[in-house]
């Protein structure tokens, strides 16, 4: 049996999410549909990190075993050839046994898209959330410094999660003005859930002048209700997975 990592890309928005849902179209049921056409038998994909419906991926990483002998460089070509134009596998390569596509993982990168014209681009909507209100990305950038390092990240995770431990690296937290658009770039070790959907609310309400910039207070009192609110799910982008 080999181990085989695919690293893909995905449109999200029409699927409700990467994982397998009951009674829900998503990324994962997609591909392994596809995967089970080229191999010749049902295969269940182990994944990096659940996106929600409506979030992106051009990095997104999963592994699977099988014993069927595809040279490595082939897989992408023949997955393909099966799956939706709003899904592609760009990379292929054989693995480890030990290699596990969360377990291994050691960071991921993120982005977030905010377009800040006075009109959204039509063509931009599935793809970035647009603020009509005139943003202050130097102020948004002078706060998302101060969330960087290790840090109780409880304030910016969604009410529900039960994860352990609410401590994450954050490595990196830019926020870059181009044109009209305003992109966030969050890199860590590990994200909570929704984490970067609510940092970014928080920077829109510092950039829009409805909260002042100091970030710390925030970490601080490791309560949901100190920061800001959850921004909707188009914007987001899973980039890379770290290993």
């Amino acid at each position: 049996m080999q181990n085989i990592k695919l690293t893909l890309g995905y449109d999200g928005s029409g699927y409700h999410g990467f994982q397998v849902q009951a009674n829900a179209l998503t990324v994962q049921e997609v591909l392994e549909k596809a995967i089970a056409v080229v191999f010749g038998e049902q295969i269940r994909v182990i994944l990096a990190g659940r996106t929600d419906t409506g979030v992106h991926a051009t990095g997104q990483v999963v592994n699977f075993y099988s014993d069927k002998g595809i040279p490595a460089d082939r897989i992408p070509f023949a997955i393909n050839a099966v799956l939706p134009r709003d899904i592609v596998v760009y990379h292929a390569e054989f693995v480890p046994d030990s290699f596990h596509a969360r377990f291994s993982a050691t960071g991921k990168l993120y982005t977030y898209c905010i377009d800040n014209g006075a009109h959204p681009r039509v063509l931009e909507r599935n793809h970035s959330f647009h603020v009509k209100h005139r943003l202050d990305a130097a102020a948004m950038a002078a706060s998302a410094a101060q969330l960087v390092g290790c840090h109780d990240f409880a304030s910016f995770r969604a009410t529900g999660s039960s994860v352990r431990s609410t401590t994450r690296t954050l490595r990196r937290l830019d926020v870059v003005e181009s044109d009209r658009f305003i992109t966030i770039t969050a890199e860590a070790d590990g994200f909570l859930y929704n984490m970067v959907r609510i940092i970014t609310g928080t920077l829109i309400d510092v950039g829009r002048g409805k909260r002042d910039g100091n970030l710390a207070k925030v970490l601080a009192a490791q309560d949901r209700r100190a920061a800001g609110w959850t921004v909707p799910p188009q914007g987001l982008v899973l980039r890379h997975v770290f290993y």
